[in-house]
């Protein structure tokens, strides 16, 4: 009888344990997915209508206009295109060097491995700042320049201490076995150890590909003379700004733009926002999916030595 209870008793915790984490999940999704649906209704609702407010996840009056206003610029493809070439690339380069370091400073052979990777994780908590910084890519000659954007950051840190920990957790007998078979440290790697780390370069990949694709403040800061190295985060926020100074004043730009239209209806800075938030957000939204089975293993297993 004393068992029979007990299993009644652990049948009924159970079941509210389901029951509290069903609960917990259904309200963490709402919270985690209200904004982005929100920031979607906006961007498709027409801008005079959304001042009314109470727009929340579907859009009160549909239009395309604030995508044509954000669209407007011409050079907005062509900086699309900036944008998914430095994506490309400096996810390639920057995954590649960070993996080839990781592999190096993995090595219990090599001599310097400790004095290297406190070399480097010295530079995650101490900066020269914003002007020595400036000054140095300066003299470097990459101002004006799109390899401001690969080779400044072609070493993170922090995910090469995610790909050394996957390694060190790899079996050493793979490796020795190669080097036995006459296979030198390149050989190795590229052959052995970059097949076997496929999940923790997918996460590490997906870290450095969407920071490549967010980032604007480099251009901003070295490359804001050259219009054709304009990337899509930097249009995208000239033109917020072009629209909340346009609002505050008069909006004489928004005028120009609502009297091409044949209307009176504007953009205001809350649907530019909303709009450029769903623009910069769609293409990492589409390759996520395909990368999420990866990320997960890379972060547990990366995280983790085994």
């Amino acid at each position: 009888m004393a068992r029979a209870s007990a299993f009644r008793t652990s049948s009924i915790g159970d079941k509210l344990f389901d029951i509290f984490n069903i609960v917990f999940m259904v309200v963490l999704m709402v919270v985690t997915l209200y904004p982005f649906l929100n920031m979607f209704a906006l961007s498709f609702n027409d801008a005079n209508d959304s001042i009314r407010g109470s727009i929340h996840i579907w859009p009160r009056e549909w239009t395309l206009r604030n995508y044509e206003y954000v669209f407007s610029e011409s050079n907005v493809f062509h900086a699309t295109l900036i944008s998914i070439l430095r994506t490309v690339i400096g996810t390639i380069v920057s995954v590649f060097c960070t993996a080839m370091l990781a592999y190096t400073i993995s090595r219990p052979e090599y001599a310097l491995k400790k004095f290297v990777s406190i070399t480097f994780i010295f530079t995650m908590y101490f900066s020269g700042g914003l002007i020595p910084n400036y000054l140095l890519i300066k003299e470097l000659g990459m101002t004006n320049s799109f390899w401001v954007y690969i080779i400044p950051g072609i070493i993170g840190v922090f995910n090469m201490i995610v790909i050394r920990s996957f390694i060190e957790g790899l079996p050493e007998g793979i490796m020795e076995s190669a080097k036995m078979d006459g296979a030198g440290d390149f050989t190795t790697f590229t052959r052995i150890v970059m097949p076997l780390t496929v999940p923790v370069l997918a996460t590490v990949s997906l870290f450095v590909a969407v920071f490549q694709w967010n980032s604007w403040f480099d251009v901003f800061l070295y490359n804001s003379s050259k219009p054709d190295l304009s990337t899509l985060q930097y249009e995208l926020m000239k033109v917020l700004s072009t629209s909340n100074t346009t609002t505050s004043t008069g909006g004489s730009a928004a005028d120009a733009y609502a009297n091409a239209q044949g209307n009176v209806t504007m953009v205001t800075p809350t649907s530019v926002r909303a709009t450029m938030t769903i623009v910069a957000s769609v293409p990492i939204i589409i390759v996520y999916p395909f990368l999420q089975k990866y990320f997960v293993q890379g972060m547990t297993l990366g995280g983790v030595k085994g």
